[in-house]
């Protein structure tokens, strides 16, 4: 299975499509942005885009399948009510206040667009990231509490640590598919994608975080290929294992999958690595003429590795129980 959110979770699960069928997507819910925040504030309902989305990267080929995909990534024109708006978003969001139940509107939909694995919210209740950031003030070492998952994407600032809270401030609760998920799963993979807000929300939500400190599934790590503006400039490989340690010390991790030429200082990285108990794996992994995309197949190639050695088949690999990605159809929408 896969857990994260936005363009991270995008690359892994169209890595994952050509390696299994059986997939199931754990995605974050703490959208506060475009199309997906209109919504949530409007409604108060789970924000939906990077759910459509997970969705449509795991959507079947057949010609019905295609069509909802395509409506569901349609988006209006204009500069009225629904200007920018996806389709999906609406249709989720309408399905959400007949059924009431994220996961029952999740698997209808799922059956529309001919998904064959699964796509599970990490928790039934839109979710808030609160960040403390340094540097911005004129004492660069002071601390400030910023919320919101845009506001700390954005953050000219460093982020140092976040925390997960529910709609009322409560404790952030997990999906209980999503744990049964966790607990039943053979691999497990978390990243790429925006680190503060897409992976390391996983590990906060501490039904999430438990299940996959219990799980017997293998655990890898798949690292970003540059540094993210406002969330982890700066940051080495090494600096991203570090920050996961902090938030989730107790969480044992079997394989960091890194591109070569986004790692300065190989060794450094597998001794990060071998910190946590991991094999680090180094190969090219980007697209060629694009450094902040991953090829999708040089990435199933190095998930294989993972796996099961650098000379198992696809078809070995496919017997392992993994979340179903997506089929690369290249180009990319927006998330939200």
């Amino acid at each position: 299975m896969a857990l994260g959110g936005g363009h991270g979770l995008h690359a892994t699960l169209t890595a994952l499509r050509l390696i299994t069928d059986d997939v199931t997507a754990v995605v974050t819910v703490a959208d506060d942005g475009g199309s997906s925040g209109r919504l949530r504030r409007e409604l108060g309902l789970l924000p939906p885009g990077d759910l459509r989305k997970a969705m449509a990267a795991l959507a079947g080929t057949d010609e019905s399948s295609q069509l909802w995909t395509s409506l569901f990534r349609h988006r209006f024109g204009g500069t009225g009510a629904l200007a920018g708006h996806a389709v999906g978003n609406l249709v989720l969001a309408g399905l959400l206040e007949q059924l009431g139940d994220p996961v029952a509107v999740l698997d209808e939909a799922c059956k529309l667009l001919g998904v064959r694995g699964r796509v599970l919210p990490m928790s039934v209740q839109p979710l808030q990231i609160e960040a403390d950031v340094i540097g911005l003030d004129e004492d660069a070492a002071q601390v400030r509490r910023i919320r919101g998952q845009v506001a700390v994407a954005t953050t000219p600032g460093r982020v140092q640590r976040i925390r997960l809270r529910g709609p009322g401030g409560e404790r952030a609760r997990g999906c209980a598919q999503a744990v049964d998920a966790v607990l039943g799963a053979d691999v497990v993979l978390l990243g790429p994608g925006s680190w503060f807000t897409s992976v390391l929300p996983h590990l906060l939500v501490p039904e999430l975080r438990e299940a996959l400190e219990a799980t017997a599934a293998k655990r890898v790590v798949v690292l970003n290929l540059v540094p993210q503006p406002g969330e982890t400039e700066g940051f080495s490989p090494e600096h991203h294992l570090d920050v996961l340690w902090q938030h989730a010390p107790d969480l044992k991790i079997d394989a960091i999958i890194a591109d070569v030429d986004s790692v300065p200082v190989p060794d450094r990285l597998r001794r990060a690595a071998a910190a946590l108990g991991a094999a680090a794996l180094l190969s090219p992994i980007a697209e060629r003429g694009e450094p902040e995309r991953h090829d999708p197949v040089a990435l199933a190639a190095s998930l294989r590795h993972a796996l099961g050695g650098p000379g198992e088949s696809a078809g070995q690999a496919s017997s392992t129980t993994l979340h179903r990605s997506s089929q690369h159809r290249g180009g990319e929408e927006s998330w939200r």
